[in-house]
C-alpha cells in the first residue's frame, strides 16, 4: 500500500498508474524515521501463505497476516514492510482483515533497473522493451513490471468482498480514521493508516520541523542535481548519448545528465496515453511491443557508456526531480 493511502484512494492510484504505464518511484512517507519497531513479527515465516505478490507470510496471535521482510532489503523498503505489517495487525484488532502488500526494493521502480545493469537491462527489454505493451502480452508474467502493483490492487478488493454498506464504512473509518479537516489542503492521517505510519517512520513532525526537514531534502536534492548536471565528464558522455538518439530517428528532449536515463521510456509512456494499454488485445499488442523493444534496445546501446559513468555518480548523489 502506498503509505498513507486509503484503500479506495489505492485502488484508484494502482488502476490510472497501470492504465497510463507510468509507474513513478514510490517515495517514502514523510517522517523521521522511527525504529522501525512495530511490535509485529517479520522474522522466518512459519506458513506457506502468501499476501500481495507472493511474499512469506507469518501470523499474529490473533490472526493477522504479516510479510516477512527479505534479507538484505534497504532501510526505506524495510520501513514499508514495517508499515503494512502494522497496518495489518491493527486493523485486525479492530475486527477487520487487511492484506499487507510486499514493498519493491527503493530506486526499482522499473524492471530493468533504468538500465543501471547493463546486461540485466538488455535480457529485459529484448523481451519486454520498457514494460508497457509486455503486459498485454504476458498478461500472467511475473516478470513484467507492475505485477505487485495489480496484486496490491486485487488484494485491496478481496478485504472488502462481501461487507456491507455499512461494514465498509466501519473498515474505512478503522483503517483511516474519522472524516477529518484538511490541514493546508491535506487530509489528516488517522486510524489504524496513523498508527502504522508512527510504527514504520516514527511520530509525526510539528509543522516548523517538517518544514525545516523539507528545506533540507529539497537542498540536498539540489545539490546532487547540480553535481550530476555540472560534472564535466558526464556532461561530454550525455552529449554523446543524445546524438546516438538523434542518429537513431529519436527525438531528444533534454540533454541533462538527469533526464537522460529515462527520457526514451517516458515519450513512449506519454505516446500510449492514459488508457492506452488497458483493454488492448494480445494480437493488437505484439507489433506495438516489438516497436517498443526496438526503442528500448536502441536506447540502452546509445546509452551504455553514459549510463556506466552515471550511476556510479547517482548513488553518490542521488537525484528524483527528473524521474517525478
Amino acid at each position: 500500500m502506498v503509505c498513507g493511502m486509503p484503500t479506495n484512494a489505492l485502488r484508484s492510484y494502482l488502476i490510472t498508474a497501470l492504465a497510463a504505464g507510468m509507474l513513478p518511484l514510490l517515495a517514502a512517507c514523510a517522517g523521521s524515521g522511527g525504529s522501525g519497531d512495530s511490535g509485529v513479527k517479520t522474522g522466518a515465516a512459519d506458513s506457506a501463505s502468501t499476501a500481495g505478490s507472493g511474499s512469506k507470510t507469518t501470523t499474529t496471535a490473533d490472526g493477522a497476516t504479516q510479510l516477512t521482510i527479505p534479507d538484505g532489503t534497504d532501510d526505506e523498503t524495510k520501513k514499508r514492510y514495517i508499515y503494512e505489517n502494522a497496518l495489518a495487525a491493527c486493523m485486525k484488532k479492530q475486527g477487520f482483515t487487511y492484506t499487507p502488500h510486499a514493498a519493491e526494493q527503493s530506486g526499482t521502480a522499473f524492471a530493468d533497473g533504468d538500465g543501471k545493469d547493463y546486461a540485466a537491462a538488455k535480457t529485459y527489454r529484448q523481451k519486454y522493451g520498457f514494460g508497457y505493451y509486455s503486459r498485454a502480452v504476458y498478461p500472467d508474467d511475473s516478470n513484467v513490471v507492475g505485477r505487485k502493483l495489480q496484486a496490491a490492487a486485487a488484494a485491496a478488493d478481496n478485504d472488502e468482498t462481501g461487507l456491507t454498506a455499512a461494514q465498509k464504512k466501519a473498515y474505512a473509518t478503522a483503517l483511516s480514521g474519522p472524516a477529518a479537516a484538511k490541514v493546508n489542503g491535506v487530509e489528516k492521517l488517522g486510524g489504524c493508516e496513523l498508527n502504522a505510519q508512527t510504527a514504520a517512520y516514527g511520530p509525526a513532525l510539528s509543522a516548523a520541523e517538517q518544514k525545516k526537514q523539507n528545506e533540507a531534502k529539497a537542498e540536498k536534492n539540489r545539490q546532487a542535481g547540480q553535481a550530476l548536471n555540472g560534472d564535466a565528464a558526464l556532461v561530454q558522455l550525455a552529449q554523446s548519448y543524445a546524438g546516438c538518439l538523434r542518429d537513431q530517428g529519436i527525438t531528444v528532449s533534454t540533454t541533462q545528465p538527469t533526464g537522460l536515463p529515462d527520457m526514451v521510456r517516458f515519450q513512449v509512456g506519454s505516446q500510449i496515453g492514459e488508457h492506452g494499454i488497458s483493454g488492448l488485445s494480445k494480437e493488437a499488442a505484439l507489433p506495438k511491443l516489438a516497436k517498443e523493444i526496438d526503442l528500448a534496445l536502441k536506447d540502452l546501446e546509445c546509452g551504455k557508456a553514459f549510463r556506466a559513468a552515471y550511476f556510479p555518480k547517482f548513488d553518490a548523489n542521488p537525484y528524483y526531480s527528473d524521474a517525478g
